[in-house]
């Protein structure tokens, strides 16, 4: 968790080291980045690095946080099953991740870095399994096809289609 003492930085200074992380994970997967770049980006000491974060872990899941609030389209649906909310959702967040300075960097945490952080794929379960089997399947398959988007934008389209498609065979399934 991020530590108090970079949450009191001064905000220029805090600015500073924040870009100096996105663009570390803009350009490296959480495995492959290091800490001596940011510390030469942010213009600080690697001492005051671990001042500020725990590791490289820390450091990112603090900016991932910043990124998701900054570019998430809820996807906490209502009770009843409706394809279209979450092919709408699917699309916004693609359209907001896509157009934000977080773009690199999302691409980066679906592609390498979602299973580099730990415990983070047991948190995801436990959430699934709260769910309907409707809304578990669609969930699952949103995070799918973002994935498939970041990996292989030449065929959003019919990523998306197939998508939608899929939502819908949900949707007929859980109405027999």
């Amino acid at each position: 968790m991020v530590k108090s003492t970079f949450i009191n930085l001064p905000d220029a200074k805090k600015q500073r080291v924040t870009a100096a992380l996105l663009a570390e994970f803009s350009n490296h997967a959480l495995t492959d980045a290091q800490v001596a770049q940011i510390v030469k980006d942010a213009n600080i000491a690697r001492g005051a690095f671990y001042k500020y974060f725990d590791d490289l872990t820390d450091a990112y899941t603090y900016l991932y946080q910043i990124a998701i609030q900054d570019i998430h389209v809820t996807m906490q649906p209502d009770a009843k099953f409706d394809p279209d909310f979450f092919y709408e959702r699917v699309l916004n967040f693609l359209d907001e991740a896509g157009h934000s300075k977080y773009k690199k960097m999302m691409r980066l945490h679906m592609l390498y870095n979602e299973a580099a952080i730990p415990g983070s794929m047991k948190t995801n379960s436990e959430q699934l399994l709260k769910m309907t089997p409707e809304i578990w399947s669609a969930m699952v398959l949103s995070h799918e096809v973002i994935v498939s988007v970041f990996a292989d934008p030449d065929n959003k389209a019919e990523n998306l289609k197939r998508y939608k498609e899929s939502l819908y065979l949900i949707k007929r399934g859980a109405n027999k």
